[in-house]
């Protein structure tokens, strides 16, 4: 992807989908799932990535546990009952972005 710019935005909506179709995930799988399902063209960085988790479970989206994996700890964070409202309206919210923006860098392939 061109600019970096752009998901910045939508950072928050990635990771709680993402949370939201895998149950629980650490910062480090966020990252390369993100990775994978873009192929490459979208990479989140652990300086934005971090951030808006910690932002995420301040907001009471997100609950984080500890988990001794082998020799390494890891947070894993999961959705709480208010994270699955937030995210059926922030995916809501970005499907109506997206067809606004379809309307106006292309109407003849509008989504309408």
């Amino acid at each position: 992807m061109g600019n970096q710019k752009l998901y910045k935005g939508s950072l928050q909506t990635i990771i709680l989908k993402l949370l939201e179709d895998q149950d629980k995930m650490y910062g480090y799988e966020i990252t390369q799932k993100v990775k994978e399902l873009t192929k490459g063209e979208l990479t989140i960085t652990e300086g934005a990535l971090y951030p808006a988790l910690h932002k995420l479970e301040e907001e009471g989206f997100l609950e984080a546990e500890v988990i001794n994996v082998g020799n390494r700890i890891r947070k894993y964070y999961k959705l709480t009952k208010q994270g699955e409202k937030e995210t059926s309206f922030k995916i809501e919210e970005m499907q109506e972005f997206l067809k606004t923006m379809q309307q106006l860098v292309n109407p003849k392939l509008s989504l309408e």
